[in-house]
């Protein structure tokens, strides 16, 4: 489910979402997206193992607006086989009495973002919080029976040192989260962070400094006790009998399974066909629960083939070895790139999967490309 609203559009941000502190529209958009619910509950006997809520910043929906969408989940029977639910936070926009309403509404996992500790850094990328209110954040949920956080942090932003970084990771791992997703800072094209790099008035920071970060984010990660199962996501624990903490949405997606997408902007993905709901609030709310699409797409054999590479490709676990063995012949251009990314020690074969090295790790997107 996509919620768009945000307090502020953060500069480095390239996802849609509408500022809108008054909140003028969010009783639409929330029986809108009811309807829409209601429309794909019945369209595709909806009985989902995950649900996740991201944004914009779902936070920003009074309680009012979540107990409405978390009683019409329930009516709808979405909620019985659920494992997790995910809601994305903003560390201001968290209350008690916003959490507790989750968490009485099933939801168990909480996405905070973080981004960084240190106010120059959060100031750079025009994000609007204090670095104090991650933590105050972290113990409203836990107050409130959430126990499975994640917390997003980026790092090399212009300017960042290898000191400031350790500091961010340091006060991450102090909050006790489950769940850590630490991302390399990209400049997206037609945002505020991007047009002021055009300028000249910063400067993207140099590629061996930022593998140096990344470098450093895997090794303090795995020290403290995380698993590194995607390019940038860490899961507490992986040891045999120990609890899961990877977010099972995003597996879902790396493993190329099957969602449905709610909300403007909203993406979908069944039996190879993707479809994404049109990028406009007004068309939105006008059009559920059968909002204007602005993607409609499905792939041929091939390029599922490649899709399914490109995303467990992503993953350390990889791609399952029969998989690749029953849909790529060796002597195919893409089975010859296989073998390539092999011999150049980027990928590897263990008894059950295809999966990138370490070293393959840092060169995903280049991978992904070659294969898809």
């Amino acid at each position: 489910m996509h919620v768009p609203f945000c307090a502020h559009k953060c500069h480095y941000c390239d996802f849609y979402s509408i500022v809108e502190r008054a909140r003028p529209r969010h009783a639409a958009f929330t029986d809108a997206v009811i309807r829409e619910l209601t429309a794909r509950a019945g369209g595709y006997c909806l009985s989902p193992r995950t649900i996740f809520v991201g944004g914009g910043t779902p936070t920003l929906l009074a309680v009012e607006q979540w107990s409405r969408l978390l009683a019409a989940m329930r009516e709808l029977s979405l909620l019985g086989r659920v494992e997790e639910f995910t809601v994305e936070a903003n560390p201001e926009t968290l209350t008690p009495a916003l959490a507790h309403a989750l968490a009485a509404g099933g939801v168990n996992r909480l996405s905070m973002g973080a981004q960084s500790f240190q106010g120059r850094l959060l100031k750079a990328l025009e994000r609007w919080h204090e670095p104090a209110s991650v933590g105050r954040a972290v113990g409203i949920a836990r107050s409130a029976g959430i126990e499975n956080i994640n917390l997003d942090l980026i790092f090399a932003i212009p300017g960042q040192t290898l000191a400031e970084l350790d500091a961010d990771l340091d006060a991450a791992l102090a909050l006790g989260p489950t769940h850590l997703s630490c991302y390399s800072l990209i400049f997206e094209p037609h945002t505020p962070l991007t047009k002021r790099m055009q300028l000249g008035l910063i400067q993207p920071m140099d590629e061996g400094q930022e593998r140096a970060m990344y470098e450093r984010v895997i090794d303090r990660l795995d020290d403290a006790g995380f698993e590194q199962y995607e390019v940038s996501n860490w899961a507490l624990g992986g040891e045999a009998g120990s609890r899961d903490y990877r977010c099972a949405h995003n597996v879902l997606y790396w493993r190329n399974e099957n969602w449905i997408g709610v909300g403007p902007s909203a993406a979908s993905h069944v039996a190879g066909r993707r479809w994404k709901n049109k990028p406009h609030l007004a068309a939105y709310i006008a059009g559920s629960p059968d909002p204007p699409l602005s993607e409609d797409e499905t792939l041929e054999p091939d390029g599922r083939i490649g899709e399914h590479l490109m995303l467990g490709l992503r993953t350390r676990e990889g791609v399952r070895l029969d998989w690749v063995d029953g849909n790529i012949a060796r002597h195919t251009a893409r089975g010859q790139a296989i073998e390539e990314l092999r011999r150049l020690g980027l990928l590897e074969r263990t008894a059950t999967h295809l999966r990138p090295t370490r070293r393959g790790v840092f060169l995903a997107d280049a991978i992904a490309t070659k294969l898809l």
